[in-house]
């Protein structure tokens, strides 16, 4: 797949996943539905890896890649994530996980040595302030008080975790290690990671069967988790985490066409504006 078709595959179904991960609320502990997401993610792919004869062996450096993937961006990650939505609107929460950008442009000067250019940094301004844009309604009806600075810490803490696991694949994918049995067993110690904090904390592993809850946890398993995944970590291979990183500006754009679509939220101008310049910002950050 070209990086347009990767980069289009990852924006658009985590644009949808937002509206998916409603229906996960209220159920079952959030470290729950996130072990049965990625433990199930797992298994799918060491099925097919099974089916298709690829190599599943690696030696210990392989596996410190693979858990330090695990750990950060299949496990901390999404627990501050959703830590977050306890304490802040989702829209504050999209907007403080835009920091994911410029971790990733730390992370790939002092780790990988990378030089970024000027488009990437304007790149990156452009969508954060067309995020903040999209937004300022929901952001002007927030006060600043203690409940909002734990739920943007968690927000910001699991945009540095991500990112560490953007570097552990870029640095694993710099060693030939490959994305798909990478993921498999990175999804299996994100899903380990999950479930055992799920024990410590004593939440149940059971629930009353719910459509919503089962239809939405398997769209979430393989389309957010095994494709988009798979598309992002292969682009950022190809293109590296401070220019990959730049889904995340997108994915919030995505996310507000569903809401219309599906939520009866009503577009205006400044979100016009607000997309315009993500948009702008993408293209500065993927052109050649």
């Amino acid at each position: 797949m070209t990086n347009w078709l990767l980069y289009a595959a990852a924006v658009l179904i985590w644009g949808t996943t937002w509206y998916a991960i409603e229906f996960q609320l209220d159920v079952v502990g959030p470290e729950v539905s996130l072990a049965y997401r990625f433990l199930t993610a797992s298994a799918l792919l060491f099925g097919w890896c099974g089916a298709r004869k690829l190599p599943l062996r690696f030696d210990a450096a392989g596996h410190a890649h693979f858990l330090g993937m695990g750990t950060f961006l299949f496990g901390l990650n999404y627990l501050c994530a959703y830590s977050a939505q306890f304490y802040i609107a989702s829209a504050l929460n999209a907007i403080a996980f835009t920091a994911i950008l410029w971790f990733n442009i730390a992370n790939a000067r002092l780790v990988l040595g990378t030089r970024i250019g000027r488009r990437t940094l304007l790149g990156a301004l452009a969508g954060m302030v067309g995020t903040v844009v999209i937004f300022w309604p929901q952001v002007q009806a927030i006060s600043l008080s203690d409940r909002v600075l734990v739920g943007a810490a968690f927000s910001i803490v699991g945009a540095l975790f991500a990112s560490f696991g953007n570097l552990a694949s870029a640095l694993a994918q710099k060693r030939g290690l490959p994305v798909v049995q990478g993921n498999a067993w990175s999804m299996f110690y994100g899903g380990l990671l999950t479930a055992g904090i799920a024990l410590v904390r004593g939440e149940s592993f059971l629930f009353e069967p719910d459509t919503a809850y089962l239809v939405s946890l398997v769209y979430l398993t393989l389309f957010g988790t095994v494709f988009a995944f798979g598309a992002y970590l292969t682009l950022l291979g190809r293109i590296g985490a401070e220019r990959a990183g730049y889904t995340v500006v997108m994915v919030p754009v995505v996310a507000l066409v569903v809401s219309a679509l599906f939520e009866d939220l009503r577009l205006s101008p400044a979100m016009g504006v607000g997309v315009a310049l993500a948009l702008a910002g993408n293209l500065l950050i993927l052109r050649r």
